[in-house]
């Protein structure tokens, strides 16, 4: 895996910069949370293409199952990808709510992921 490391005042923040999917099941988020965790990370920024097409559908619990891993571990996540274009209202809702929260973001580019952190 690639990690690109950014900091940012007192975060240590975490960029996966593969480009295959990396985030298949709740078991690959576990792993990959842990992994973030002991290497001293503090936020992750990873990109749409690097999780499963079953994440983007909310009915099957996926995408829950592994973002309440990162909020157990209190480790920010930032997704980028162009959620201007996401068809489903209940995605587009809970992108939207994940936002106010800040534990959980959804970012249209890199520039804009990494000013989330700056606080």
């Amino acid at each position: 895996m690639i990690i690109i490391t950014h900091h940012i005042h007192h975060k240590k923040i975490a960029e996966i910069g593969d480009e295959l999917i990396i985030l298949r099941n709740e078991d690959d988020g576990l792993q990959l949370v842990g992994e973030i965790y002991y290497a001293g990370y503090d936020t992750l920024i990873m990109y749409e293409h690097q999780f499963t097409p079953d994440f983007w559908d909310l009915k099957n619990g996926l995408a829950g199952a592994i973002l309440q891993k990162f909020t157990n571990y209190k480790i920010q996540l930032a997704i980028i990808g162009n959620f201007t274009a996401v068809q489903s209202a209940s995605l587009r809702d809970f992108i939207r709510e994940s936002n106010k929260r800040k534990q959980i973001n959804f970012a249209n580019s890199l520039a804009d992921a990494l000013e989330l952190f700056y606080n």
